[in-house]
């Protein structure tokens, strides 16, 4: 296990709370990358530094720890530019991932199927191609550890045209198995089979909740981010004789980088598609309304803001009951469920045939 110590830069007036949330979430990130968080720095600035992001006497303290503590990875919270990334690397003399990287990194362990690894090293390319110039250090220890993975050695060393060539071929990879899903999706359409997205927060829970729905013993939930890449669909029977198609779709989390966004556009773009959206929703989470917020952020920049929504208020076995109570209060539109003991489950069920069926009488 990598020994791991964060960072993150701010300016001044923003608020430190939620950096030390999105600190938080980026340890979860590390720990699922297979890294131990040893320490944590954060330094605020009127404004941040073009060439290091943060200052040099900052950068020098975090030096002397590095040392102190043999840390092996630094990740800042922030992306970094390619100038700043090179400079701060040679200044600490160590091994620098920012999180777009370690959240591509993450990516790469979890991607299963064909698509999945070809949108995972397209976005992994893109993200290097700005990159590769001066990075013979970098190529030298790809491979060795947390911000490595991925593509493969020989495919990083190429010259700059060689990279454009794979991501051009890949992206014609992609585009035939985007016009495969509209063929699917047509089909689909064509026979007025209902389409259901459950979006959400990574790891709140929606690989539960569709193997409760589904009752697909084979799906295995994971407690860990983006556990799910590809869409896995899976047919729920609502009764009434409504046969519905619902879709998991990859996890949402702050901060999402615009290149996983692009490259996995056609996967996310079922959302788009779908007759209805689940938004899932850890409500033991004490951030919820901050991560809902963010989810519904990706919503907008995909042109999903529009479709119905139900939202759902998961986990609530986690919940004390007086809180629950208070949540149920403030918001009654909401569906409460635990996907885990399928408390919920049929309530949710009924409001999907409900909104469905309302869709039906407006097309109708």
């Amino acid at each position: 296990m990598e020994r791991v110590f964060l960072v993150a830069g701010g300016v001044k007036g923003d608020s430190v709370l939620e950096m030390e949330e999105s600190l938080g979430e980026l340890e979860g990130l590390v720990n699922t990358a297979g890294g131990e968080v040893i320490e944590t720095a954060w330094q605020f600035l009127p404004g941040l530094k073009s060439s290091t992001l943060i200052g040099k006497g900052k950068l020098e303290e975090i030096n002397t720890r590095i040392n102190e503590l043999n840390i092996d990875v630094v990740v800042f919270d922030n992306s970094l530019t390619p100038t700043q990334l090179r400079n701060i690397e040679e200044y600490l003399d160590c091994r620098v991932v920012d999180r777009t990287q370690l959240i591509l990194d993450i990516f790469a362990l979890h991607a299963q199927t064909r698509e999945g690894k070809l949108q995972v090293e397209l976005a992994q390319l893109e993200y290097l191609l700005p990159r590769i110039v001066g990075m013979g250090k970098e190529l030298s220890r790809l491979g060795g550890g947390i911000g490595t993975r991925g593509p493969g050695e020989t495919q990083l060393e190429v010259q700059r045209r060689r990279i454009r060539q794979r991501i051009t071929l890949l992206k014609e990879k992609l585009k035939v198995m985007e016009k495969q899903r509209r063929t699917q999706r047509q089909r689909r359409i064509n026979q007025r089979i209902f389409t259901v997205s459950i979006i959400g927060y990574t790891n709140s829970g929606k690989t539960t909740l569709l193997k409760a729905l589904s009752k697909d013993e084979e799906l295995e939930p994971r407690d860990e981010l983006f556990a799910t890449l590809s869409p896995v669909s899976r047919k729920v029977f609502l009764g009434l004789n409504y046969e519905v198609v619902f879709n998991d779709t990859v996890g949402f989390i702050r901060k999402l980088p615009h290149t996983i966004v692009e490259s996995f556009k056609a996967t996310l773009e079922e959302t788009v598609y779908s007759d209805l959206i689940v938004h899932v929703i850890d409500g033991s989470d004490k951030n919820w309304d901050d991560k809902k917020k963010a989810s519904e952020k990706v919503l907008k920049e995909i042109n999903a803001d529009g479709i119905p929504r139900l939202v759902v208020l998961n986990k609530i076995d986690r919940i004390p009951e007086e809180e629950l109570e208070l949540l149920k209060a403030a918001h009654p539109d909401y569906v409460f469920i635990s996907a885990l003991s399928k408390d919920g489950t049929d309530i949710l069920k009924m409001r999907v045939l409900d909104t469905l069926k309302n869709k039906i009488g407006k097309e109708g």
